[in-house]
């Protein structure tokens, strides 16, 4: 099966992996919940639009990347409905400067961020239940109540989707895997506006501290586990 990272880690660093025996799935819980991270406006666009087109609306946008994984995510936030399983969004709040930190020093745009930005965008957009976790820092974690409500919902794996793969997703898996959860993550519903970035956290993530697998796949697996009552 072909990898995101194929082509990218040379095939000797990955045998070097496999030989120290990094890699190996860790299986799916029973009671999993779903990070939605920063899919918002700002990091796609209004529009379905090539990135050179979509940053003109909004610098932070990764374009039509963010957009097709959008589409993955919608497939696995209907899974989650139809058992009646936990949904949580981790997002970016209209902030003043000193909210940032360093952030803003590092990414002056993100305090450029307009009109419909800091939306919701409408395909996978949160609803009466569903749990909204402002953050100010790449980890949904850090500063958040997250913790607490998963564990208060009895929750033993995570299913991370979002932006960026190089930021705030694999800023959450690692802190997710810290914490004792298990972490899956959809490898097409997470996005990030480089390529070459996106496929080298994959990798790091998978070898490491997550499951990596097509939405497809992980949508079949998660399929089988009970729904919630």
């Amino acid at each position: 099966m072909a990898r995101p990272w194929d082509g990218i880690i040379p095939e000797e660093e990955q045998r070097a992996y496999r030989a120290a025996g990094f890699g190996r799935p860790t299986g799916l819980g029973q009671k999993p919940a779903l990070l939605i991270i920063d899919v918002q406006y700002r990091t796609v666009g209004t529009e379905r639009a090539p990135f050179w087109e979509a940053i003109k609306e909004f610098p932070t946008s990764c374009g039509d990347v963010g957009w097709s994984a959008v589409d993955k995510i919608s497939t696995l936030l209907a899974l989650f409905r139809a058992k009646n399983w936990p949904v949580l969004y981790p997002h970016v709040a209209p902030k003043q400067n000193f909210d940032f930190g360093r952030l803003s020093d590092k990414v002056p745009a993100i305090m450029g961020v307009a009109g419909r930005g800091y939306d919701f965008v409408e395909e996978v957009a949160p609803r009466e239940g569903d749990i909204l976790l402002p953050k100010k820092h790449p980890s949904a974690f850090f500063g958040t109540p997250l913790a607490s409500y998963l564990i208060n919902l009895g929750v033993d794996q995570l299913v991370v989707t979002g932006c960026t793969t190089s930021g705030c997703v694999r800023g959450s898996v690692v802190d997710a895997f810290a914490y004792n959860f298990r972490v899956l993550v959809p490898q097409d519903a997470v996005y990030d506006r480089s390529q070459i970035s996106h496929a080298v956290n994959l990798f790091d993530m998978a070898e490491k501290y997550a499951d990596v697998m097509p939405t497809d796949e992980a949508v079949a697996a998660l399929s089988q586990l009970a729904a919630k009552a």
